[in-house]
């Protein structure tokens, strides 16, 4: 089974471009279903069809679905819940209030992971096209399983002990059967074991990729850029840009001409600042995108002679790591560079790499903000940085 991610930054077209590949997907034979995790659902809009908190087949191979968080939280989440809410509650604590402290951090939008989870186990679609949330969101969702487990490790362990204690005394004062027996806290534990199994399945290359939607704007392209940089971190791999909305050059109205012009410089952008990553353009469209015919149309369009189901790019432009010594390294694959050709200019928040005429705009993540560039290396065809902090500022 394979695993598309699409994300970007609102507004920038990803529900459409989901439908899309998942349609292309279902046309070309593949058993497809495209599901959105994004609050604001348009999905159904966009595919010009009724669809809602489980899978509904629109077209022959094709499913659909928009992900409601409550109707999630209960399927996974609700009997641990009313355990712990009947844990947490007292006299004189509403019901309501218990029922909301009890809600992990972050688990509302966690409950999505989980479907992704669920369809890969099944096993009964061969795509699973994911219309992710705006970019910082879907950030947030993918770091999800290591916040949740240090959440688990280092509040459920305490409430669990506690519950071995309070157990007795419900019992004496008629509530023992509302507090949650040792059992109970296999199923949260079994929960958060899920939690990880999306993290193995969404970090698998084999298995799973994410793809950046932007426009033609340099604002897009700059958050776009912060968000790559992140997904390395988080070891998640990116196989293709997908730049939507072009203005065709068949458009010849003067009053589009330098809307035109930004946009190529702004293509060129996109070029320096993804390196070797597919670039994947779609027009801009006359009609809005809405209904299959349309839908086909911006697939087609897309992906020309391509197949959107498969991994579209191997490698891994740059990657961030941390050395036996515990420094944070920056390796930039530059393969048909010379070292007499390379220069290197940092700012606080970017890093821009010169090979001969081309050039390469890295976004820093803030951890390496404050972190000097100790030294540089060339070898086997790959960019060594490793960044230190300034002892001679520390000491000042």
């Amino acid at each position: 089974m394979r695993v598309i991610v699409h994300t970007g930054k609102g507004g920038v077209g990803k529900t459409s471009i989901s439908a899309a590949t998942a349609l292309r997907c279902a046309e070309q034979g593949l058993k497809t279903i495209v599901i959105s995790t994004d609050t604001a659902h348009s999905l159904g809009d966009s595919l010009d069809k009724t669809i809602g908190p489980e899978p509904t087949e629109i077209y022959p191979n094709l499913w659909a679905q928009e992900v409601d968080t409550r109707y999630s939280m209960d399927k996974y989440w609700g009997k641990i819940q009313r355990y712990m809410t009947a844990l947490f509650s007292r006299p004189g604590v509403e019901s309501i209030v218990a029922e909301e402290v009890t809600i992990l951090p972050g688990l509302e939008e966690g409950a999505h992971l989980l479907w992704i989870n669920q369809y890969v186990q099944q096993n009964e679609f061969d795509v699973l096209i994911v219309d992710a949330a705006p970019t910082a969101e879907t950030l947030r969702l993918l770091s999800l399983p290591d916040v949740t487990r240090w959440w688990f490790d280092k509040i459920i362990s305490l409430t669990r002990g506690a519950s071995k204690i309070i157990r007795p005394i419900g019992k004496l004062i008629g509530r023992g059967d509302a507090i949650p027996e040792a059992s109970a806290w296999d199923e949260v534990n079994a929960l958060f074991d899920t939690l990880d199994k999306v993290r193995q399945i969404l970090t698998d290359p084999e298995i799973s990729s994410v793809r950046l939607v932007v426009n033609p704007e340099r604002m897009v392209i700059k958050e776009t850029q912060r968000t790559y940089t992140y997904l390395n971190l988080y070891g998640y791999a990116t196989d293709a840009i997908l730049c939507n909305r072009i203005i065709p050059d068949s458009v010849t109205d003067p009053y589009f001409e330098m809307w035109k012009r930004t946009q190529k410089e702004n293509l060129t952008l996109i070029g320096e600042a993804f390196g070797e990553l597919p670039l994947l353009k779609a027009p801009l469209f006359g009609n809005e995108v809405g209904g299959l015919d349309s839908l086909r149309l911006l697939g087609n369009a897309l992906y020309s002679e391509r197949e959107p189901a498969q991994k579209l790019f191997d490698g891994k432009p740059h990657r961030i790591e941390t050395n036996a010594e515990g420094e944070t390294m920056l390796y930039v694959p530059l393969p048909f560079a010379s070292k007499e050709d390379l220069e290197i200019y940092r700012s606080r928040d970017e890093l821009t790499l010169r090979v001969g005429p081309y050039r390469r705009n890295i976004v820093l993540p803030f951890a390496l903000w404050e972190l000097e560039i100790a030294d540089a290396k060339f070898e086997q065809s790959t960019l060594a940085i490793r960044f230190a902090r300034d002892t001679v500022k520390q000491r000042a």
